[in-house]
């Protein structure tokens, strides 16, 4: 198996529009989490969650011209921002051979939530039977990674990853078997989620799994999860074509442990998430004992955090309580199919400067989360290697593995 590395990386979040934007955000302990801001219901449908993780200060206007936004879902112009910028880091020409081997696979949970929702408005609420000639394109699951092959001349393997929140580690890690088995050098890999309209949080007020103060991972008090918004986007490279041309690498992606619960649609179960990390150890070649830093899933509901915990203990045995523990989504919120994408940022982070970003909004040791999570202050710590969670609804499990570059 060929060896893969990151070589780049972009991100837009609720910490700030930029990779670097968003790890400062993580670093500080800064809260990208406030008040729920455009999104007026109809007659009715007023919306009880008041609070959101949104991109703030974004305009459309200033990264694509008018023509092209009438084909672009925000999930997808979130997607092609971050390409722009990982692409950037990275100093990768894709014309030519490079773009006749490169990959794009991006993970989205739920697609183009705000064309569906035009379309609904415009179709039931106002009784117009003629909807934008462009609904499907703005749509389909697959448009993030068509428009980012399109825009960058990739003509890869091409494709999209659906797994509810554990999209963009699925996306991810695809690409890396992609790279490991020969069918492409360079892929651009990761998530994009723009699911804050009106259907959408209606549907997730329904489920009752919300909070309505903050997201407070693993804390006593915790009272559910806070949707969030954005996109990352990296770029994979096999070890031989980064060091052909140079690259600055920024992490190994080592491994990756894929599994599905097989139990509940919406119940997490510690077994399938156990045997996600042990995979994704096994095939980074990672005893336990390596591993010093975990980006949890933690959402910040009772069952999800609670579950993680004991997967961790099962895992790790004595090991867990040296960890660092940390979930990144009480600042930048839940982005569902992006969330893995934007954790990847603080893992990376974490493993090239030696910090750990903090769980923010912890008000103390729940007694069934009792593993060190860093709590509302990031904390300098070398970190050899580390792993990322998503645990998906569906019983979806993708877990990475990355080790620091020297």
């Amino acid at each position: 198996m060929r060896r893969v590395v990151i070589t780049g990386m972009g991100c837009v979040s609720a910490l700030g529009l930029s990779a670097g934007a968003t790890w400062q955000g993580m670093r500080e302990g800064r809260a990208g989490i406030g008040p729920l801001a455009g999104l007026a219901g109809l007659a009715g449908l007023e919306l009880r969650p008041t609070i959101a993780a949104q991109l703030r200060g974004y305009d459309a206007a200033a990264h694509f011209d008018e023509r092209r936004l009438v084909l672009l879902d925000p999930v997808s112009q979130y997607a092609l921002v971050a390409a722009r910028e990982a692409l950037a880091q990275a100093g990768l020409d894709t014309r030519g051979d490079t773009g006749e081997r490169a990959a794009v696979v991006i993970g989205t949970g739920i697609g183009g939530a705000t064309s569906h929702d035009s379309m609904a408005r415009r179709l039931y609420g106002e009784g117009n039977p003629r909807v934008h000639p462009m609904t499907i394109v703005r749509v389909m699951p697959n448009a993030p990674a068509s428009q980012v092959s399109l825009e960058f001349g990739l003509r890869g393997p091409t494709f999209a990853v659906t797994s509810a929140c554990a999209s963009s580690n699925h996306a991810l890690a695809q690409a890396l078997m992609l790279l490991q088995c020969g069918a492409a050098d360079v892929a651009l890999a990761g998530g994009s989620e723009a699911c804050l309209t009106l259907a959408t949080v209606k549907a997730w007020e329904a489920m009752r799994v919300l909070a309505d103060d903050t997201c407070r991972p693993f804390s006593r008090g915790r009272r559910g999860l806070v949707l969030g918004e954005g996109a990352g986007i990296f770029v994979l490279e096999t070890l031989e074509h980064a060091r052909s041309r140079g690259a600055t690498i920024l992490a190994e992606l080592a491994g990756a442990g894929m599994t599905a619960d097989a139990a509940d649609i919406v119940m997490p179960d510690a077994g399938g998430a156990a045997r996600a990390m042990r995979a994704a150890l096994a095939q980074a070649g990672l005893d336990a004992q390596d591993v010093d830093y975990i980006n949890a899933h933690g959402t910040g509901t009772p069952a999800n955090d609670a579950t993680e915990t004991r997967a961790i203990k099962a895992v790790f045995g004595e090991h867990a309580r040296r960890l660092a523990l940390s979930s990144t989504k009480s600042m930048h919120g839940h982005a569902l199919g992006a969330a893995g994408a934007i954790e990847l940022v603080a893992v990376i982070g974490a493993l090239r400067e030696g910090l750990v970003p903090p769980t923010i909004n912890y008000l103390g040791p729940d007694p069934e989360c009792d593993l060190d999570v860093v709590p509302n202050v990031a904390r300098a710590q070398p970190v050899r290697a580390a792993l990322s969670n998503s645990l998906a609804f569906g019983g979806l499990n993708a877990v990475l593995a990355l080790k620091r570059w020297d």
